[in-house]
């Protein structure tokens, strides 16, 4: 049985922002979690025996979903008087997954780091996993199975860990303008880590991803817009667009789908990242109308040729829309999935947010990066 919000929006903030006033923030953030709280959805996915033509690469045959359990957001990231601990991994990867920090003049990051084991015979790209609220990197790279496609397509995959004491919940700080700008804060750690990782194993910029799921796909969204310089391609999946919010009230208004500012971001040095944009319509703790904005801003300004496929399942469509320049290159792909709820398609069952909807997320993602 779904379980409805017992407040408006206006009713939720306004009861958390008189206890933040009252200097009750632990309260408060109980008040938006059990706002924010959704259900444990199920849902079942297939394929028709015959497609309308053959389906892209990563659109797979289905197998039994295990649902998708929707969490809340932490809300405004103030530091606890003792920050909780950091949870344990889920899964044991032994040797493969190294455990590392990155220091840098923004400051340090924890952070996982997967190399192929042929890593020195490969022409290496490398991609940064930004995991969702209350994740970890171990659990991430767990439920996304982005290391068997390193071991596949040559890639080095670094999961960054947000640590508690940033944000109580393990979310990046997307909706927060300190980390919204170029040259400090999360943006810039992150920023620092792909490039001092990119020197270290000699990959060049334009084999340089990132990629995250809800949070992370939003802060994914602020490196797209911060640092093109840095990355050429980002994914988004169930994330928001740069800026759509600056604070706890906007964060709360635009992940239930408030139209966010209509400025389109700003391009450092005149790059712009390519972008594959992810989200389920039936997503219930970002509104899909999210997706439709980045695609939207990637639009304006620019003479794009746009084309719309899309696949019937048993449970409903996946559709791509593709804006290519006049290159024929893909800039932007959007891919919309009904029945799919706030998790990573495809993947690995074990990991938190996954959910089969016929789409394996990792490998569309790296078929766009690479443009294969």
């Amino acid at each position: 049985m779904e379980k409805k919000m017992k407040h408006s929006v206006p009713d939720v903030m306004g009861e958390a922002l008189n206890l933040v006033r009252k200097s009750d923030v632990a309260g408060a953030t109980a008040v938006i979690r059990e706002a924010l709280a959704g259900e444990q959805a199920r849902s079942r996915s297939g394929l028709p025996e015959a497609w309308p033509g053959r389906p892209p690469e990563g659109v797979l045959a289905p197998r039994r979903p295990l649902g998708e359990v929707l969490r809340a957001l932490r809300a405004r990231p103030a530091m606890p008087p003792s920050a909780p601990p950091e949870l344990e991994p889920a899964h044991d990867f032994g040797e493969r997954l190294l455990k590392r920090v990155y220091h840098g003049p923004a400051g340090s990051l924890g952070y996982r780091l997967y190399m192929p084991a042929d890593a020195e015979r490969r022409d290496l790209a490398l991609v940064l996993m930004l995991h969702g609220c209350t994740q970890n990197p171990e659990d991430f790279a767990l439920g996304t199975q982005m290391n068997s496609l390193a071991d596949e397509f040559g890639l080095i995959v670094a999961y960054p860990r947000q640590p508690r004491r940033a944000n109580a919940s393990g979310c990046w700080n997307w909706f927060d303008p300190r980390h919204q700008g170029r040259g400090s804060g999360e943006p810039a750690r992150l920023a620092g880590l792909a490039q001092t990782l990119a020197n270290e194993f000699g990959v060049g910029r334009e084999r340089i991803f990132a990629a995250g799921l809800s949070a992370g796909g939003a802060m994914a969204e602020v490196l797209a817009g911060t640092y093109p310089d840095v990355f050429a391609a980002i994914g988004v999946h169930s994330g928001l667009p740069y800026q759509s919010a600056v604070d706890v009230p906007s964060a709360f208004a635009a992940m239930k789908g408030a139209a966010a500012r209509e400025s389109a971001p700003p391009v450092a040095g005149g790059r712009r990242c390519r972008k594959i944009i992810i989200h389920g319509l039936a997503d219930t703790t970002v509104h899909p109308a999210n997706g439709g904005r980045i695609l939207d801003q990637a639009e304006r300004g620019e003479r794009l040729k746009r084309t719309d496929v899309d696949w019937q399942t048993e449970a409903g469509r996946i559709s791509r829309t593709v804006l290519e320049n006049a290159e024929g290159r893909p800039l932007i792909e959007h891919w919309q999935v009904e029945g799919g709820g706030h998790a990573w398609f495809g993947g690995d069952p074990r990991g938190s947010y996954t959910q089969a909807v016929g789409l394996d997320a990792s490998r569309v993602m790296v078929r766009f990066f690479l443009c294969l």
